[in-house]
């Protein structure tokens, strides 16, 4: 098998230091640890900032990102980078909610469009974190429209969270009728011990694919509270032409490790070499996308 996989690193999200000591939280620390992943062998770095996901006014500061990213992408110039999304905001505008990452699209870099409301805090043993929002994460189809439609017109490229199958239902009508920019990447979302979604399966990654195979879009999956690796999807998904992310953001295998993102991403190259795969680099992983070169 000769084929370059594109490998994202998911640093953070919403883990605390209390759960994972290497968990980067400071610019200079997702700095850091997303020079090393992109050395490695990663191609896109997602991250969060220290701001609350589930927020009153759904604002999140574009500074902290250009902090984090200005040293990457003087290592890196061709990293692909995107950043997350305020959930749990109520009556509060998209507009307001995507400026950050409209302004940061604006910059050249990758946004992110989440097409779809989901529930995403119940646990496998009937418990939901307080850290998780009360109400559904909420995108309505006028929202998923606006953000294909800012990044078209901002020349960017989508990454797409894909929690249930309705959001990729939702994204490949947009698709079929000229409304997802080029560039695109379809994020497929599993969950283990988290109860949304689809659980990964091969039978769970086969439903989706069924969905997406017509569209040509390239597509990666992730396993949010569980192990893309230890599952199997991860080396399902690459034989079946897919590509990896992994993770402190998602990571949980339910005995408390606490692996670094580097040891995260040393597990998704041991997948590829065992496959006969290699990570792509940030300028193929472009090409493999369809995203222009950096200006």
């Amino acid at each position: 098998m000769d084929t370059a996989v594109i490998l994202e690193v998911a640093l953070n999200g919403t883990t605390t230091r209390e759960r994972n000591p290497h968990v980067p939280r400071t610019p200079a620390e997702v700095a850091e640890q997303a020079v090393d992943v992109l050395d490695a062998g990663a191609a896109i770095v997602h991250h969060h900032n220290d701001e609350p996901m589930f927020t009153v006014d759904g604002v999140h500061a574009v500074e902290p990102y250009r902090a984090a990213w200005d040293p990457v992408l003087a290592a890196h110039p061709d990293a692909l980078l995107y950043p997350t999304m305020a959930a749990g905001a109520r009556d509060i505008p998209v507009t307001r909610r995507w400026a950050h990452v409209e302004e940061l699209g604006r910059r050249g870099h990758m946004t992110l469009v989440d097409p779809g409301s989901v529930n995403v805090g119940l646990l496998d043993d009937g418990t939901c974190p307080d850290a998780a929002a009360p109400e559904p994460y909420q995108n309505s189809f006028a929202d998923t429209e606006y953000m294909f439609a800012r990044t078209a017109e901002l020349g960017a490229a989508p990454s797409i969270s894909i929690f249930e199958p309705g959001f990729l239902r939702t994204t490949l009508t947009l698709h079929r009728h000229g409304r997802v920019p080029p560039g695109a990447i379809v994020k497929l979302y599993f969950a283990d011990r988290l109860q949304f979604g689809l659980p990964p399966t091969p039978a769970a990654l086969e439903a989706y694919l069924e969905l997406l195979e017509p569209s040509g879009l390239p597509w990666s999956v992730a396993v949010l509270g569980g192990d893309v690796v230890a599952s199997g999807l991860a080396e399902l998904a690459v034989r079946r032409g897919g590509h990896l992310r992994v993770g402190l953001e998602d990571f949980d295998d339910g005995r408390g490790t606490a692996p670094s993102n580097r040891e995260l991403l040393e597990g998704a190259l041991r997948v590829l070499d065992r496959v006969g795969a290699t990570p792509a680099s940030p300028a193929a992983a472009r090409d493999i996308i369809g995203i222009r070169p950096r200006g």
